[in-house]
């Protein structure tokens, strides 16, 4: 966890937003948990009004605010996706803004490939060094995916390691990532799904809320599983 002092000083246009975070944590039971904190972003061409109008950089600011509650490296790797996934940067307290701008113009448009973004983000953790802590992805998109089998297949399979997928739906047509859910068939149940229908109308608190409510009990059936380690 970094300080306040140090947001203050680095960051101090997050100082209200890592505050937010904190208080959902609390109200959660996990203050004291530690996570890697992932954003991964739909880049398909009907989220194109939502970079525009700020609402995905906002999501990246909100990210960011929950990291620095969760981990003391105050990064949160960046990737979009649309037909295929991306990688772009790291969300951090010294280049948080205008980050989304940035980053997407090299992204490329396309469809909604869900089974793409969850194997290779699951990748991208295997890889990195994260000190045993598990990971907390926040997925946003707001569509239906390329191939729902395929979907449902990846997040079966990445249901035996040490992420869990927070769910974050824009928009209306947002029925199947909802469904993912409440999937049968997985180790543990490893996601939750909010929906931010208007973005612009979500509150940092009632998004907090919705990442993190089911987290806590995710980490218990994980622990109890052998997915993560137990605490100490």
């Amino acid at each position: 966890m970094i300080s306040l002092s140090k947001i203050e000083e680095r960051a101090p246009g997050l100082v209200s937003l890592a505050k937010t975070a904190a208080v959902s944590l609390e109200k959660h039971g996990i203050t004291d948990e530690v996570a890697s904190v992932y954003l991964v972003l739909d880049h398909s061409g009907s989220m194109q009004r939502y970079y525009r109008d700020g609402s995905v950089q906002r999501l990246a600011e909100q990210a960011l605010a929950l990291a620095v509650n969760l981990d003391d490296d105050g990064t949160v790797p960046l990737a979009y996706f649309a037909s295929r996934y991306q990688t772009a940067a790291d969300v951090q307290l010294s280049d948080y803004q205008g980050i989304i701008d940035r980053t997407r113009r090299h992204a490329r448009w396309g469809s909604t490939n869900y089974a793409a973004a969850i194997i290779e983000t699951a990748n991208a953790y295997g890889r990195s060094c994260h000190g045993g802590a598990p990971g907390l992805v926040i997925f946003q998109s707001d569509g239906e995916p390329d191939h729902r089998g395929a979907a449902v297949d990846a997040l079966r399979q990445v249901s035996t390691m040490p992420i869990f997928w927070a769910f974050v739906g824009y928009g209306d047509r947002i029925s199947f990532l909802e469904q993912l859910d409440y999937l049968d068939g997985r180790a543990v149940d490893n996601a939750s799904f909010f929906h931010a229908r208007d973005p612009h109308n979500v509150s940092d608190a009632e998004l907090y809320d919705g990442i993190t409510s089911q987290y806590g009990a995710w980490l218990a059936a994980a622990r109890a599983a052998g997915i993560i380690r137990r605490r100490p």
